[in-house]
């Protein structure tokens, strides 16, 4: 009799529960969250990673820049925020389907916002370094970049060792800053750290320091576009690249914003955006 009891009591218990995982299917079929089928299956590609599925459903990128780095991405005469790196966001989240958003933030301190969830990325001519690795996911460079010294056209500064005791300049936060700081040149000279690149350029046309150590993508764009009478030493420390920087485990948004890049290199669109800002393709998406 009680073996009877049990058993009724079993498959009333087993009928229910099918009945409710029933309705529970029935209803995430429906729903637009990542429970979805398309949502779930990126998930599970990205090793449970929500990083992606939680921006498309903010409908929105939010991009941390200091808008102040020309020409990759900085606040005009007009108060917008442009440039290269600005151009190519918008262009891949047109592509996804999301809104761009931009957050100025200090470049000293932008891992704070990007670990805080401020912000999805960092994507301001933002240097590889072995540093940084440690605190984000970077994405495969898209652009090559090297550290140079700009001094005044009248300057008596020609080459690296004429800067024996100079004054040189540079952002701080920056992998500048690191790269000379760490070099022979940097042990020989007295380091300036400024908040920006446009305030150290402002300080070298002043005369109030002898050089500024920067990217050679904002020394050329400088030179080129403000006619100021700045040169470039044909010298310089060493050869960088430019990626995008994520949270450490965001690797499902850093995949789908890097192949989104290779798609618009393949298509031309990538070289387009270059050549509008640098007069030919520079980038390096394979």
């Amino acid at each position: 009799m009680k073996r009877s009891i049990l058993a009724a009591l079993s498959a009333v218990v087993l009928t229910a529960a099918l009945a409710l995982a029933s309705c529970g299917s029935a209803d995430s079929s429906k729903s637009g969250d990542s429970s979805t089928p398309a949502a779930a299956a990126d998930s599970i590609a990205a090793g449970g990673d929500e990083s992606w599925n939680k921006v498309q459903q903010n409908g929105k990128l939010i991009l941390g820049l200091d808008a102040t780095f020309k020409p990759m991405g900085y606040t005009d005469e007009n108060d917008e925020v442009v440039g290269f790196d600005i151009d190519c966001a918008k262009e891949v989240c047109s592509r996804l389907g999301i809104a761009l958003e931009t957050y100025g933030v200090n470049w000293d301190t932008k891992e704070v916002d990007l670990d805080a969830g401020t912000i999805d990325c960092i994507w301001n001519g933002l240097s590889v370094s072995d540093e940084r690795k440690k605190v984000m996911l970077m994405s495969e460079p898209y652009m090559q970049n090297e550290m140079v010294f700009v001094v005044n056209k009248d300057s008596s500064v020609s080459s690296l060792s004429d800067l024996n005791g100079k004054t040189v300049a540079v952002q701080n936060g920056s992998t500048a800053q690191e790269i000379l700081n760490a070099s022979e040149v940097g042990k020989t000279v007295t380091v300036n750290e400024l908040t920006t690149n446009v305030e150290a350029l402002n300080q070298l046309e002043m005369n109030m320091c002898d050089a500024v150590f920067l990217d050679s993508v904002v020394a050329e764009y400088e030179i080129t576009t403000t006619g100021k009478a700045f040169k470039r030493l044909d010298e310089g420390l060493e050869p960088e690249e430019y990626a995008i920087g994520f949270r450490l485990n965001d690797k499902a948004l850093c995949d789908k914003i890097y192949g989104t890049l290779q798609e618009m290199k393949a298509d031309g669109k990538l070289g387009e955006i270059s050549t509008k800002w640098f007069g030919k393709d520079i980038t390096t998406v394979k």
